[in-house]
């Protein structure tokens, strides 16, 4: 049996760290902890070893496309593969930034959403039969549908939606944002919670194209959801939320961890272990 292999982007603190803690106690196999900086990894990498956990360090910026293929090589040469990815990393401004909104906009889904989805088009042939796939959305992403236009609610929404025409969509949000056409195109002003909306439609898109091409054999399914971690308290977040990194670190963890054979939640948007409405 080769061994099994955990991958979490973005995990150096807060949340990510929290998934990498609770899977090197539950994982059966190899825990990566990635990050951009290679210091602030091994530091994590260190102070988990000081609870007696071990994880091991791969650097991973998935802004930087050549850090992504270079992550992939490596998984696909030492492991034949990857079992667990949990998609974990991402960026938010804070309220009071006085960042122009189109900025804002461009950086926010370059990183949560374009750059994430560089990641999944990387790992996802890599991801192996049984394998589970987690991608951190937020709740603030099915708030954000629900004040797009009827018509854009419509899209995002729809079973035959493409990742082409999802990637468009994702593009004309940063562009209305520069023109300053957000309302006449249909869409609420808020560029993480839109790019979050991108990040959970994106995987019920692969979630749906993972099933199509699953084999005859039961027991093989890959499954892949996107997940609310709650409002937790980390650097991103703030210090008023209501929850611990531990506690946002449940639900991903839960699916990461879906027993082998388990046909469902898949292509799901998931909350406190919940299949949640979209």
């Amino acid at each position: 049996m080769s061994t099994k292999v955990a991958i979490v982007t973005g995990s150096n603190k807060g949340i990510g760290l929290a998934i990498v803690r609770a899977l090197c106690k539950e994982f059966q196999g190899d825990v990566y902890l990635t990050a951009r900086d290679v210091g602030r990894g091994q530091e994590a990498v260190k102070s988990l070893a000081s609870d007696g956990l071990k994880a091991m360090f791969q650097q991973l910026d998935i802004n930087d496309i050549n850090s992504i293929t270079a992550a992939a090589a490596y998984f696909k040469e030492k492991y034949g593969g990857v079992d667990v990815l949990v998609n974990n990393a991402g960026i938010a401004f804070k309220e009071a930034d006085t960042t122009p909104f189109a900025v804002q906009a461009e950086v926010t889904l370059k990183t949560n959403f374009f750059a994430t989805r560089d990641m999944l088009t990387h790992f996802m042939p890599l991801i192996k039969a049984g394998g589970r796939v987690v991608n951190v959305s937020s709740f603030v992403g099915s708030r954000t549908l629900n004040k797009c236009s009827a018509a854009l609610q419509q899209r995002f929404r729809s079973e035959d939606i493409t990742e082409e025409e999802l990637v468009g969509l994702m593009q004309q949000f940063v562009d209305a944002a520069k023109k300053g056409e957000l309302q006449k195109g249909g869409w609420p002003e808020t560029a993480y919670g839109t790019s979050k909306t991108g990040l959970t439609t994106l995987s019920m898109i692969l979630a749906r194209r993972s099933s199509e091409r699953e084999t005859e054999r039961t027991g093989d399914a890959i499954l892949l959801n996107a997940c609310c971690p709650g409002w937790v308290r980390t650097d991103m977040a703030g210090p008023k939320a209501p929850k611990s990194p531990e506690e946002g670190a449940i639900t991903p963890v839960y699916l990461a961890l879906l027993p082998p054979g388990a046909t469902d939640p898949h292509g799901k948007f998931v909350s406190d272990k919940e299949v949640q409405p979209w």
